[in-house]
């Protein structure tokens, strides 16, 4: 039976999902004066966790951090939803420290909800969006119930509802996450439109009841007795609400899985689509990592006035009676409740390869992609990727010049520039191991990065903005104090440094000099320093680590410039590298399919070569 249309009304920018990438790119495009509508099939979950309550996370802190200087709503919040934070990798150097934090679901849900809800120029509708039609210079979006919305851009965000198949076992059916309806028929109307799609699959572990586990047979992880917002426009101090616990599978629970893998329909080739690499089912780790006795597993609240519990790195496909067992026999998890059971989920999203740095796809101009939808995994990942197709589909509306960021400005640059340039096998995570400048990106310099850029956009206020000035006038002037304030050689000094195992000094030293030592740390000259002015840990922070690697830092931003000026040399879009005399076969394949923007890019390409970019700037210098 057709469905009879009518005209819903016209808006500057329109964005398909109610996730972590829809709620960033219609905030950001309305924010940006442009009329917005958001849909989603079910309000009552925009802003849901369906996997792990949690946001940061090595590399994703990043991410959120990032966000925040550009004037994104993450950060906020998830401070304003904290239950337990934590700063990951604090042993190791500082471009691998990551702040994650355990989140109030539905609290966090809320929040967001109601940030959309509130907004200026951006209206909510619930609803599926079944098509997408174009219409002279502009999109028309074609709800379930007949609606059209007339859009002059359309950014699809949907996460893993698009074409959503729930697998449990051997019964499997359409389904978004947690329940919620899959969007059925907008994968046909991509298909018909030549989008290039593709079959992804996530997973999620059971969520249980709390006291059904026994946690004195489990490690206590606490927070961080000082926590570090994500938001540079949190001025509440944040407290920890609750403890995490670890424990760990053993033989038994392996035995349980492997008599059972044929019935996993990863196993029974059942499920098409690619799962995540770096976060794969408890059944696949124990294929996978046969040698190992046992996995780590995290048991984590999802909120504060419930009695779900989360078990963090024990997602699985497996049937349910199978999930009960192999749960069982771990000594803490005997008398475990399963409220609901583990889950794999399998979704549409895009060869990313098929869209341009501003994340507008090279075949249909004003239609955006975002998030999962794009070939990543996480809401940190989606989040900055909803951010930056929302901005850059409404200054394409305001008929400004658009917002890339490199590789060298930021951690979202990287994993955009990663995704655009090299496509991907499996779902995309955001790992600082993928940065090549990661001592540069660090998560506490992230304003220093982006935030004059947020400020121009204007999406940072003039009192956030102010204060960033502040913090980096203070840092400068600190930096430039402690090199040129010295200590002499003393015997209280000298016993500090000893205990330390850092020789002592013979002879006046600068602050800084002493803080270049691997031992010695700005907290330790305190005592010493008797003219140190009052300031917050985020600047002296910065401070001590642009002090420590100053050598290094500078190396790395040499190798910025370097990079930076191929990124300067633009390749105009029209080029047929068919007709570039001495490209390989190969790289003139690669270079028609990925069109790079410029030399930069094109040198990222797999099987482009060095020769081919020489051959390449020749030709261009032509």
């Amino acid at each position: 039976m057709s469905i009879k249309r009518y005209d819903a009304g016209a808006y500057d920018v329109a964005v398909i999902g109610g996730g972590h990438a829809g709620i960033e790119a219609a905030l950001a495009s309305a924010r940006l004066g442009c009329s917005t509508i958001m849909f989603s099939i079910t309000v009552d979950w925009i802003g849901n966790m369906p996997c792990n309550p949690s946001i940061g996370g090595t590399a994703k802190g990043h991410l959120v951090r990032e966000l925040d200087a550009l004037g994104g709503e993450m950060g906020k919040a998830a401070d304003a939803n904290t239950l337990q934070s934590r700063m990951l990798n604090l042993g190791k150097g500082p471009a691998v420290h990551s702040l994650r934090t355990q989140i109030d679901r539905r609290a966090y849900s809320e929040y967001m909800k109601h940030a959309v809800e509130k907004q200026q120029n951006l209206d909510v509708k619930q609803c599926e969006i079944v098509e997408l039609e174009k219409n002279d210079c502009s999109w028309i979006c074609v709800s379930n119930l007949g609606a059209t919305f007339n859009c002059k851009k359309v950014i699809i965000a949907t996460g893993t509802f698009l074409g959503g198949r729930i697998y449990v076992g051997e019964v499997n059916y359409e389904s978004g996450p947690d329940g919620c309806f899959p969007a059925k028929e907008l994968s046909n109307s991509l298909k018909k439109l030549s989008i290039p799609l593709r079959r992804f699959k996530t997973g999620t572990p059971a969520r249980v009841l709390r006291d059904s586990i026994d946690f004195s047979q489990l490690e206590l992880q606490e927070g961080d007795a000082e926590i570090i917002p994500f938001s540079y426009t949190t001025k509440i101090p944040l407290e920890n609400k609750v403890v995490c616990h670890i424990g760990y599978t053993n033989d038994d629970t392996k035995k349980v899985i492997l008599e059972n893998i044929h019935r996993s329909p990863l196993y029974a080739g059942d499920i098409e689509g690619v799962g995540p690499r770096y976060c794969p089912s408890i059944e696949d780790k124990i294929v996978r990592f046969a040698d190992k006795k046992r996995h780590q597993f995290f048991i984590e609240p999802c909120g504060e006035n419930t009695e779900e519990m989360y078990l963090q790195g024990m997602s699985s496909s497996l049937p349910e009676e199978v999930q009960i067992a192999f749960y069982k026999t771990i000594p803490s998890l005997k008398n475990l409740k399963i409220i609901r059971n583990a889950y794999a989920i399998e979704y549409d999203c895009i060869d990313p390869s098929a869209l341009k740095s501003t994340l507008e796809m090279k075949e249909h101009k004003g239609l955006y992609g975002a998030g999962q939808f794009n070939g990543s995994s996480g809401y940190e990942e989606a989040a900055v990727q909803g951010f930056v197709a929302g901005v850059n589909a409404a200054l394409a509306v305001l008929g400004k010049e658009p917002l890339v960021l490199s590789r060298a400005s930021s951690y979202i640059g990287t994993l955009i520039d990663d995704l655009v340039t090299k496509g991907c096998s499996d779902p995309y995570r955001m790992m600082t191991s993928r940065s090549e400048y990661r001592l540069v990106l660090r998560q506490d310099n992230a304003d220093e990065r982006l935030m004059p850029i947020g400020y121009s956009l204007g999406l940072i206020d003039e009192q956030t903005y102010n204060d960033y000035q502040t913090r980096l006038k203070q840092k400068e002037k600190e930096i430039e104090r402690l090199n040129t304030t010295y200590l002499g050689p003393n015997e209280k000094l000298n016993t500090v440094l000893a205990e330390l195992g850092t020789a002592p000094i013979t002879t006046g030293m600068s602050l800084a000099d002493l803080i270049r030592r691997p031992q010695v740390t700005y907290d330790v000259l305190a005592e010493f320093d008797v003219h140190r002015p009052l300031l917050s840990k985020d600047v002296t922070s910065k401070v001590e680590t642009e002090i420590k690697y100053e050598g290094y830092i500078a190396r790395q931003k040499a190798q910025v410039n370097e990079m930076l000026r191929l990124e300067n040399k633009q390749i105009p879009e029209d080029i047929n590298y068919t007709n570039v005399y001495g490209l390989r076969l190969e790289a003139v394949e690669k270079l028609n399919k990925i069109r790079p923007a410029n030399i930069g890019q094109a040198s990222r390409i797999s099987g482009v070569s060095p020769a081919d970019v020489s051959v390449l700037l020749i030709h261009l210098s032509k």
